[in-house]
């Protein structure tokens, strides 16, 4: 996950100026990360099996390339921007399942369930934990970041720290900070 010379911040930038033939370029050198992270999200979200890697990627570039101003500063930011944009696309996908036309049900991501060890039923929707992760942000962006990438992106906490510029022992205490955080917001 390093960009050791840049070169992927350089075609941003240049992409961001206007030069589309550097989207060209960008594509090639950042598909493969990013369809490892689609992949490993669909792998961990039941009820997501007739969405491919590919469509989630192509779902996350629709809207990087429909925002009205984009301002991606570098490599760190455009995988935590697309790891939102996963969040979201996953998120309005589990809403939408649950809507009555569309059969209701309930959808929930087990590992995450287990991983964070909250005291969450069977009943639980997805949306339920994205607003205890919006709560989470509001009290600490950083942790709540930490838990996406985590989380979303399937990144180990080493990967965590390289992509943060912290130490690893901060990202081990903001994720057991996070763990406890939210196993109390969901026993509320």
């Amino acid at each position: 996950m390093s960009d050791p010379e840049g070169e992927i911040t350089r075609l941003l930038h240049r992409w961001q100026e206007g030069d589309s033939t550097s989207l060209d370029t960008l594509l090639p050198e950042v598909w493969a990360e990013l369809r490892r992270i689609a992949a490993h999200e669909l792998r961990a979200n039941a009820g997501h099996e007739t969405l491919q890697p590919t469509a989630l990627i192509n779902d996350v570039f629709v809207r990087l390339l429909g925002a009205s101003q984009l301002n991606i500063h570098d490599r760190k930011h455009l995988f935590t921007t697309a790891a939102k944009l996963m969040r979201q696309i996953l998120i309005d996908r589990a809403r939408a399942q649950l809507r009555e036309k569309r059969g209701g049900g309930q959808w929930q991501r087990a590992d995450f369930v287990e991983a964070m060890a909250l005291p969450i039923d069977a009943q639980t929707e997805l949306p339920a934990l994205d607003q205890a992760l919006d709560a989470l942000a509001q009290l600490d962006p950083r942790i709540a970041h930490i838990v996406e990438l985590r989380y979303f992106v399937g990144l180990e906490v080493s990967e965590v720290a390289r992509l943060l510029e912290i130490d690893e022992r901060t990202v081990y205490r903001d994720w057991a900070f996070a763990r406890a955080w939210l196993r109390k917001r969901m026993e509320a």
